[in-house]
């Protein structure tokens, strides 16, 4: 057996923080994901570095903030100075796979036609589905449905303009990804190599189309379904964009128009979209299955986490933009390893997704990759030391990530302290200022308000720290002078 350990990482793409039942939620069946918690550490705090997939992604990757790599939005390709941490493992003699999606290069098919172009991810086995769709002719998920004699086909369900009828269970997406994590895993049972495979899922990102099963039992109890949490009139107040994406995401580009959805269709998208996260649970039991049955658990950490949030008509709005509520920018984060890491345990600080990298690479004994930014969290995780002053805020970034507001670009930036949010749009004068304590669901906002015009001012100082810390450290200084 290697002593270094090896890695699952199981990163799905849209996930709010609050659809596992370790979570409190009571409507999800999240069983394996609830046990993979309880065997291990829940940060209940974490964020990602943008609320978008590609500077997100590139920032876990490469443990440093999207303005560092350069990859600000979606559309853009990482820089090919670039190190992501599966390459620093790949360079240490660790055996690295990917099935799903990766989403660090330009990809839309009208600009890579044949497939996203690839970046020196250090993936020696690389089953690539962006999404679905099977619009790209290098989709696998598609070269598997073929070779299985089914057609890829998800039509709206009878009533609804939201929600579709997603492929069996069998032939979803969510399974593929999964089958060939196991297949990874089983393929390394009698090797000694270390290894590491990225799962990544492409659920529960729209279009929101779970497999007809796992719909069933919340159509059962449909009228139950709670309503986005929306106060009428709170976007008065608020950023120009948020009042856009309110009349439909993405700046009208997609539908989801809140104020024409019906109560019915409000608790269907959030029936499909709870039923997707149930069957990613049913796909993590089956890979936390083959681990066990081949004598790898033990010897594997196992983290669970997400690229960012989903605002599912919380605020008025649904899907992702410039906008830093808790739905968009807190994420589930979770991460095992039987044996190193004590169980049980739930981490309430503040930590940002940009320290997964250094983490692993600390818990492997590897030097962390020059211009790093992230803070390992493996001295927590392991008990060796608890006394790290933790992060006393978390920070996100939003520059013109996506397409859809060409007039005013939005270019926001957000800092998140145990008791505050602050939000500022640069060049606009304005900005969102929540008082958490008070208001923890974010609905009134106090940028404006003259009782906190000296907290703003506090918090604008501390975006500035953390914006400047975000310059890239390198190159390194080699003179004193």
């Amino acid at each position: 057996m290697t002593t270094r350990p090896n890695v699952l990482w199981i990163c799905t793409d849209q996930q709010r923080w609050d659809t596992l039942g370790s979570a409190g939620n009571t409507w999800t069946r999240t069983p394996h994901l609830d046990a993979l918690a309880e065997g291990g550490v829940v940060f209940d705090a974490a964020y990602t570095q943008s609320p978008v997939c590609t500077p997100s992604r590139a920032s876990f990757l490469t443990g440093r903030y999207p303005r560092t790599t350069g990859a600000r939005q979606n559309g853009q390709s990482l820089s090919e100075h670039e190190v992501l941490v599966t390459r620093t493992l790949a360079d240490a003699g660790y055996v690295c796979g990917l099935a799903g999606k990766l989403h660090l290069s330009a990809a839309h098919p009208s600009v890579s036609p044949g497939t996203e172009p690839r970046v020196r991810d250090g993936y020696s086995e690389f089953h690539w589905s962006h999404h679905p769709d099977p619009d790209w002719p290098t989709n696998e998920y598609e070269h598997w449905l073929r070779e299985r004699g089914t057609t890829y086909s998800t039509p709206f369900l009878e009533g609804s303009h939201h929600v579709m009828e997603g492929m069996p269970e069998e032939d979803h997406q969510t399974t593929w990804c999964a089958n060939k994590a196991v297949e990874f895993i089983e393929a390394h049972e009698d090797f000694e190599n270390p290894w590491l495979f990225s799962v990544n899922i492409f659920d529960p990102h729209h279009p929101f189309d779970p497999p007809a099963a796992y719909l069933r039992r919340y159509l059962d109890r449909l009228d139950e379904i709670p309503l986005p949490a929306y106060e009428d009139g709170e976007l008065d107040t608020k950023p120009v964009f948020q009042r856009i994406d309110h009349e439909g995401a993405y700046g009208g580009n997609e539908d989801f128009s809140y104020p024409r959805m019906s109560d019915r269709e409000h608790r269907l998208v959030r029936a499909a979209y709870w039923a997707m996260c149930d069957l990613i649970d049913a796909q993590v039991g089956r890979m936390l299955d083959a681990l066990g049955r081949t004598g790898q658990r033990d010897n594997t950490i196992v983290v669970f986490s997400t690229d960012h949030g989903e605002m599912l008509g919380d605020h008025g709005i649904y899907l992702k933009g410039p906008y830093f509520y808790e739905a968009a920018v807190r994420v589930p984060l979770i991460v095992s390893f039987p044996g190193r890491v004590p169980p049980g345990r739930r981490a309430p600080e503040l930590v940002e997704l940009v320290d997964i990298a250094p983490t692993l690479l600390d818990a492997a004994g590897l030097p962390r990759t020059p211009g790093m930014q992230g803070r390992s969290l493996w001295p927590r995780l392991s008990g060796q030391d608890d006394t790290a002053e933790p992060r006393e805020d978390v920070y996100c970034e939003y520059y013109n990530a996506m397409p859809w507001h060409p007039d005013p670009k939005p270019q926001a930036t957000m800092i998140r302290t145990a008791a505050h949010k602050l939000v500022a749009f640069h060049g606009l004068d304005t900005g969102e200022l929540y008082d958490l304590t008070a208001d923890p669901g974010e609905h009134t906002n106090l940028w404006d308000s003259e009782d906190h015009a000296a907290l703003k001012a506090e918090l604008l100082i501390r975006l500035a720290d953390r914006m400047a810390w975000t310059v890239d450290p390198l190159p390194g200084r080699t003179a004193n002078f």
